[in-house]
């Protein structure tokens, strides 16, 4: 018999061998370091800082206009009085008696509204530059500013609504709580605007700067104009859902006892108010959303910037 060949004893070279000490632990710490996710917390005490500061001189600014306006609505709407003998009145007392607004409960209600609304804004911001690992400065425009925002602002919106509603409602009528189908029209009156003034601005700003000359953007950037604009244009689709909130508080609907308008009648008083209230809601929103998200972006951002 043949002898069989010997088995092949050739060597394997160095850089093949497979060398499997310290493989689990590596493997580990890849996927620990994958797992890991880096926050920005650098001065995040200051940076909540600035928030607050950022929210609260944008509410102070427009709060006293504000208030004003809204009263002239409510008192025009419930037939107290009209609207220029309103705006007199109060501008009157601003000009004359300005403690007389600046303590009174609808100026606090007012700055409670929109700086409440711009401080859950800019927390947002911050929340989301912390945990992305963001810069400071970093502004969001997605869902989560809209919820978070549009949640604020409708809270103490509504609260602020049923309020003034009693305050300045009819001469001699009894207070009374203000009707479901009101607080959704004023909710729904409330995520438009919101909508337009926090998530359209970032989105629509880009698209003005593109179409703008270089001589336009020395005067004006397209966040600013868009930060103007789209709160603006809303109001007329916007404020008949809000007087025909104020009309069904001020008009109960049909009960046992009395007898109420018809939806007819309703609209037609919808359609008598609606352009003078769009108006002066335009009036209003511009400070608000306009004047007041300008204000709180620029101051928010400069801090930031000074941060870093």
């Amino acid at each position: 018999m043949k002898d069989r060949p010997a088995a092949s004893t050739t060597a394997v070279p160095p850089e093949l061998v497979v060398k499997t000490d310290g493989i689990a632990e590596k493997l580990t710490a890849v996927k620990t370091e994958k797992l890991a996710t880096k926050w920005n917390t650098k001065n995040l005490g200051l940076r909540l800082g600035v928030d607050a500061v950022s929210a609260a001189c944008s509410g102070g600014l427009v709060a006293p206009i504000i208030a004003i306006i809204d009263r002239s609505i409510m008192e025009n709407a419930s037939g107290r009085q009209t609207m220029t003998v309103s705006l007199k009145k109060s501008f009157r007392d601003l000009l004359f008696r300005p403690q007389n607004l600046f303590l009174s409960k609808s100026f606090a209600l007012i700055f409670m509204v929109y700086g409440g609304t711009y401080l859950t804004a800019n927390t947002l911001d911050t929340f989301v530059s912390t945990t992305q690992n963001r810069p400071a400065t970093h502004v969001t425009s997605g869902a989560a500013k809209f919820s978070a925002s549009s949640s604020a602002n409708i809270g103490l919106g509504i609260y602020k609504d049923q309020v003034f509603t009693r305050l300045f409602g009819p001469r001699g009528a009894v207070p009374r709580a203000v009707p479901l189908p009101s607080y959704l029209l004023f909710t729904a009156r409330d995520c438009m605007t919101i909508f337009a003034s926090f998530n359209v601005p970032p989105l629509l700003g880009p698209v003005l700067t593109k179409h703008m000359g270089d001589e336009v953007q020395r005067f004006a950037s397209g966040q600013t104009i868009a930060q103007f604009l789209a709160p603006a244009l809303v109001q007329s689709v916007s404020t008949p859902l809000h007087l025909l909130g104020l009309d069904l508080y001020n008009r109960p609907a049909t009960t046992a006892t009395t007898a109420g308008p018809t939806w007819r009648a309703r609209w037609e008083t919808v359609c008598k108010n609606w352009a003078v209230s769009a108006a002066a809601r335009v009036g209003r929103i511009v400070p608000a959303f306009g004047f007041g998200g300008v204000v709180n972006v620029k101051v928010r951002r400069n801090l930031m910037s000074s941060l870093v």
